[in-house]
C-alpha cells in the first residue's frame, strides 16, 4: 500500500478506531517520552503525535517504495522519504524508535532491523506494531494490516534475536473484527475482553525489543587445520657443489696431460 491508502485508511471511521486502540497499547509502554530522541518509520505519523510535543525531536522516516506525505500538516514538516536500508542518519542517534506498516511490507525484514540497530542508542528502545498472524485483520485487505507478511510471536521472537535486538514486553490491540456499526461502538469492550482472556486472534502484536550492545560470541570453538612447512623442491644448488665440479675438471684436465704425454 502506498501513502494515499494509508491515509484514507486512518481517515475513515475504522481507521480511527483503530488509531485510538493501538495508541493506547503504545502508550502503555511508553507512557512518556520527555527529552528523548523520538524516530518514526514506515507509516508511524498517526501514532507520533503521543510523542512530539514533550520530546526532544520527533522525526518521521517514510521508504521510497511507499512514498511521502507532509507530516504535520499545520508545522514545519518532520517527515522524510529515505532509502530504508540506508537511513541518513548517524550511529546511535535516536533513543526511541517506533516502526509501523515497515516490517511487514520490507523485502527485507532482517536488512532494516539492522539498520535500525545501527542508529539506535545503546540505551534506546523499539517498539513494532506488526499484524498477527493468526488476527482476523490479515484476512481482509481493506486495511493495512491485512497486506504484507503478518508474524506469529515466534517468528518476531527469532528475527529480533538474529538481529541483535531483546524482546522485553509484548502486547495486542485490535480484538474486535475489522468492520463497522455496532462493533466499532464496542471496540473498548472487545479490548479488555481480549486481553483479559489472552485471546489469541487480535489483529496486531505490540511489542517493544532493547538493543544488544555486544553481539554473542558463539560457544564452538573454530577447529585450526595446521599445514606441515613443505621444503622447496626446485631449489638451486649449494655454492659448494660449483667448487667441487671445479675441482672434478681440474682433476681430468690433468690426467689427459699425464696420458699426452
Amino acid at each position: 500500500m502506498d501513502v494515499i491508502d494509508l491515509r484514507n485508511f486512518y481517515s475513515g471511521r475504522l481507521g480511527i478506531v483503530a488509531r485510538l486502540l493501538i495508541n493506547r497499547g503504545i502508550r502503555a509502554r511508553w507512557p512518556s517520552a520527555a527529552g528523548q530522541r523520538v524516530l518514526g518509520i514506515g507509516y508511524p505519523t498517526p501514532y507520533l503525535g503521543l510523542f512530539r510535543e514533550d520530546s526532544e525531536r520527533c522525526i518521521a522516516f517514510m521508504p521510497a517504495a511507499q512514498g511521502v506525505l507532509k507530516w504535520p500538516t499545520a508545522r514545519p514538516t518532520l517527515a522524510s522519504l529515505v532509502d530504508e536500508f540506508s537511513l541518513p542518519l548517524p550511529d546511535s542517534a535516536v533513543d526511541r524508535i517506533l516502526i509501523v506498516h515497515a516490517l511487514e511490507m520490507s523485502d527485507d525484514p532482517a536488512g532494516l532491523l539492522r539498520e535500525i540497530w545501527r542508529v539506535l542508542a545503546p540505551t534506546g528502545r523499539v517498539i513494532i506494531v506488526i499484524p498477527n498472524r493468526r488476527g482476523v485483520w490479515t484476512r481482509t485487505d481493506n486495511t493495512p494490516f491485512g497486506h504484507g507478511r503478518p508474524y506469529s510471536r515466534s517468528q518476531i521472537t527469532q528475527l529480533l534475536r538474529q538481529t541483535w535486538f531483546t524482546p522485553s514486553a509484548w502486547g495486542e490491540a485490535l480484538f474486535m473484527p475489522p468492520v463497522g456499526g455496532w462493533f466499532l461502538k464496542s471496540a473498548m469492550a472487545w479490548e479488555r475482553v481480549g486481553a483479559a482472556l489472552s485471546l489469541p486472534f487480535a489483529g496486531v502484536h505490540i511489542v517493544e525489543a532493547t538493543k544488544q550492545v555486544y553481539r554473542v560470541i558463539p560457544a564452538r570453538r573454530e577447529r585450526i587445520r595446521l599445514i606441515p612447512r613443505l621444503e622447496p623442491v626446485l631449489a638451486p644448488a649449494p655454492s659448494t657443489q660449483g667448487s667441487g665440479l671445479g675441482s672434478n675438471l681440474g682433476s681430468n684436465r690433468g690426467a689427459n696431460s699425464a696420458s699426452d704425454d
